[in-house]
């Protein structure tokens, strides 16, 4: 498996490109708006979009499923049915965000810690992360030791916790005891900024660091 950040939003959200080399069947990552920027990149790759994957219910991150998912009968996989309400609040995100009308939708799967998707024959774990949304989930492909975490951490500090039925203890929790365990050489891909790795994060962190 292979990866391209493309970034969408005026948030720069870190959209994610994943493909499998064997079959360049690809699935996308938090595709949350500039949708001709996504296949834009999809083309690039010469890849086949199998699915959406979705971390959390936040318009940058989420607000461009549906027009996707509809565009390309894709199905769509995640967050964990907490995130129910920011998803059906997703019109209301649009206006308050200034985003073009930005639709609802209902993923073809919920997803639970200990899951697994799947696109070509490359397999992720989920785990359900909750703190920064309660329904965010986080996909790791261990043979790549590569996470991707959304807006649970970050290089040098973590996801904002005062949003609606978010909490700074549940998010160091799962941090500490869903992320810090897959090992210090894992790398992540944030929703924002640049990549790090955990242990980085371990040693240096403010907010989570030991």
């Amino acid at each position: 498996m292979y990866y391209r950040i493309v970034p969408v939003t005026p948030f720069e959200q870190n959209c994610t490109l994943l493909v499998c080399k064997e079959t360049l069947r690809a699935a996308v990552v938090d595709p949350g708006g500039d949708i001709d920027r996504i296949l834009a990149a999809v083309a690039r790759e010469g890849a086949t979009l199998e699915k959406i994957l979705v971390t959390h219910g936040h318009i940058d991150h989420a607000g461009g499923v549906a027009a996707l998912a509809e565009q390309l009968s894709l199905p769509v996989e995640g967050p964990q049915r907490e995130d129910q309400f920011w998803i059906d609040g997703m019109p209301q995100q649009s206006r308050m965000y200034g985003f073009p009308d930005v639709r609802s939708f209902t993923p073809d799967r919920w997803l639970e810690n200990g899951d697994v998707v799947s696109f070509g024959k490359v397999v992720l774990e989920v785990l359900h992360c909750p703190g920064h949304t309660p329904g965010h989930v986080v996909y790791f492909h261990r043979p790549s030791k590569l996470a991707l975490v959304g807006d649970v951490i970050f290089a040098g500090s973590i996801g904002r916790t005062d949003f609606p039925r978010g909490d700074f203890d549940t998010l160091i929790t799962s941090i500490r005891s869903r992320l810090w365990p897959l090992g210090d050489d894992v790398e992540f891909i944030p929703g924002h900024g640049p990549m790090s790795t955990f242990g980085r994060e371990r040693r240096s962190n403010p907010f989570c660091g030991d």
